[in-house]
């Protein structure tokens, strides 16, 4: 299989983590229900291709997001591997779940604007930290590792442009809840490189270094390898991806895939980055997916590889 020339890039970080999120972010989207024999598989996939993070589902209620209805027979499935693994906890009901199984890692799921706060949680912008506040503060408590997302980060597609302060703002107080990073996301993929830097400085100004921000980028618009371009020469060091550019949101038409695993790690690969990926395993994995969905990758490399 063809690996990219590398050409190192020494003014960027030697190494970079990718959070795979394509067995929740991935599939939550899907009509088809994927069966959770077939989850667990992808999910131990990723893990053997190298992926140091896989989110593995969320806890959310089957009315809202029936893909993901057999996330406790997944956890459960996955054993004690799948207690070192990420979920989605929307709520304290949620964190019960989580904690009912003995997980280490949750992650909290925020919106950046007035309008996706309530279509997507039913809480305003600023009664969403409320509902967040006892599930970060019980999770710690228990010991657990709390990541916090923020979406339409860089455009909402109700409410159009959003101000970066107004992000910041969102951001600052879930990281102040306790959350220990902060994923940054473009919901809709409409955000361009000049953007992208002016947030990550709007953030710093505001007192969170690169080090506890993380980049979860959409390529709606084709942008999302330019951004986290930018994003990492920035000093960025934690990436969002979903394998095989799987991806969207059920609450939001105009997002659509995440930004394909295998585009970022060649990429990366190319500027001599360390992401301890195993490329051809996760390009394998992801065509694997392709027959249990029914419809070919949108990834590139995906596509040029298979």
């Amino acid at each position: 299989m063809r690996t990219p020339q590398v050409v190192p890039d020494p003014s960027l970080p030697e190494r970079v983590t990718i959070y795979e999120v394509g067995p929740r972010d991935g599939l939550q989207n899907e009509s088809s229900i994927v069966p959770a024999a077939v989850k667990v598989e992808f999910v131990q996939r990723l893990l053997a291709a190298g992926l140091p993070v896989v989110e593995a589902t969320s806890f959310v209620h089957p009315k809202w997001v029936p893909q993901l209805a057999d996330a406790a027979e997944v956890m459960d499935a996955l054993g004690e591997a799948g207690r070192r693994l990420p979920v989605l906890v929307p709520n304290e009901r949620g964190l019960d779940r989580a904690l009912e199984l003995g997980l280490q890692h949750v992650a909290i799921f925020g919106s950046a604007t007035e309008t996706f706060a309530r279509k997507n949680l039913n809480r305003g912008l600023d009664d969403q930290m409320a509902m967040f506040e006892p599930v970060v503060a019980r999770a710690r408590e228990a010991g657990l590792d709390v990541r916090a997302y923020v979406s339409m980060c860089f455009g909402d597609p109700w409410e159009g442009d959003v101000p970066i302060e107004q992000v910041v703002t969102v951001g600052r107080q879930l990281v102040d809840l306790g959350a220990s990073q902060l994923s940054l996301g473009d919901t809709i993929g409409v955000g361009t490189a000049g953007h992208v830097s002016a947030l990550l400085d709007a953030f710093n100004a505001a007192g969170l270094p690169d080090d506890v921000l993380a980049m979860h980028f959409h390529d709606t618009y084709g942008q999302a390898l330019a951004n986290a371009r930018v994003a990492l020469q920035h000093g960025v060091t934690t990436f969002d991806a979903s394998a095989g550019g799987l991806g969207g949101c059920p609450y939001a038409d105009s997002a659509t895939g995440n930004l394909a695993t295998e585009d970022l790690v060649w990429m990366l690969h190319g500027l001599g980055i360390e992401t301890g990926v195993d490329l051809a395993a996760l390009v394998a994995t992801s065509t694997w997916m392709e027959g249990h969905l029914g419809r070919p990758s949108p990834s590139r490399v995906v596509n040029a590889l298979r």
